[in-house]
């Protein structure tokens, strides 16, 4: 597998158009913060005590919500929530009645979610954790020499966006997204990743080639690559921040990204790489 030169960045797609990048899209938690670290773990349970109820958790429910929260990382909580909502009623271990909408789900699992989040935002603003340990490997350096390049940057979260914005602040990253910090804020057809993608195209006069996308969920690189931008996956080991995590790697490739790696250790070297150098 070809590789950018001194680095772990695999090339998948050797005809990418290089040279002419202006914006750049982040998704935000796995490829810059990892603040909600373990997200996962936490939806899971939440789906499976969701669907079964009272009844006894099968191996079934456990396969079907595991290859759902692979398959929907990256968008909204909300349609993740919605797609539990049919899980429940297509499995029918739940009586009607105790059935909740898409927004109680969602309830459970920030409640739950936000526990550790909050922990860490606290000890990250009292000098217990460094900004090291809440971001991905090279992450905030890599934006600083996007911004060096005059690239106009924005950050798209499936996250809502009170919680983006508040988490890329605590950060101290939000300074470098002249574009916009977008969350989800409703539904679809309010706000997703296709459609701040679609609009910065547009608005901003852009051929595909000219817009790169970051991020380490499937959606983003799907929508990158159905809009014509240049798909950069993520692989990111979130736990440690930095390395490859091998479930990322099998859904990134299969989405269609373009370059892979494992976090921004080399971002001198990929920038080059982009700029055409």
């Amino acid at each position: 597998m070809d590789a950018i030169p001194g680095t772990e960045i695999r090339i998948l797609n050797k005809n990418l158009e290089c040279g002419k990048i202006k914006h750049a899209i982040f998704d935000f938690d796995g490829t810059i913060s990892i603040l909600r670290e373990g997200w996962e773990k936490i939806m899971e349970p939440v789906m499976i005590e969701s669907i079964c109820g009272d009844q006894p958790v099968t191996e079934t429910v456990i396969l079907r919500v595991r290859e759902f929260i692979d398959e929907t990382t990256g968008i909204q909580t909300i349609l993740q929530m919605e797609g539990l909502v049919e899980m429940v009623k297509e499995f029918g271990l739940v009586p009607k009645d105790k059935i909740l909408d898409a927004w109680g789900y969602k309830r459970i699992y920030n409640d739950r979610l936000m526990v550790p989040v909050r922990q860490r935002i606290s000890e990250l603003q009292s000098g217990r954790k460094s900004l090291n340990e809440c971001t991905v490997k090279g992450s905030v350096d890599f934006c600083q020499r996007l911004h060096d390049q005059r690239v106009i940057m924005y950050t798209a979260s499936g996250t809502d966006q009170e919680d983006v914005r508040n988490e890329a602040n605590v950060l101290g990253v939000d300074k470098w997204f002249k574009g916009g910090v977008y969350g989800a804020i409703g539904s679809v057809e309010e706000y997703s990743k296709d459609k701040v993608i679609k609009e910065i195209l547009r608005n901003n006069q852009l051929h595909g080639a000219e817009l790169v996308v970051l991020g380490d969920g499937p959606v983003e690189i799907r929508n990158a690559k159905e809009n014509g931008a240049i798909a950069i996956g993520i692989a990111s080991n979130e736990v440690t921040g930095c390395g490859w995590e091998q479930r990322k790697i099998e859904r990134l490739t299969k989405a269609g990204c373009d370059l892979l790696m494992p976090d921004f250790s080399h971002g001198k070297e990929l920038l080059a790489y982009l700029m055409g150098a």
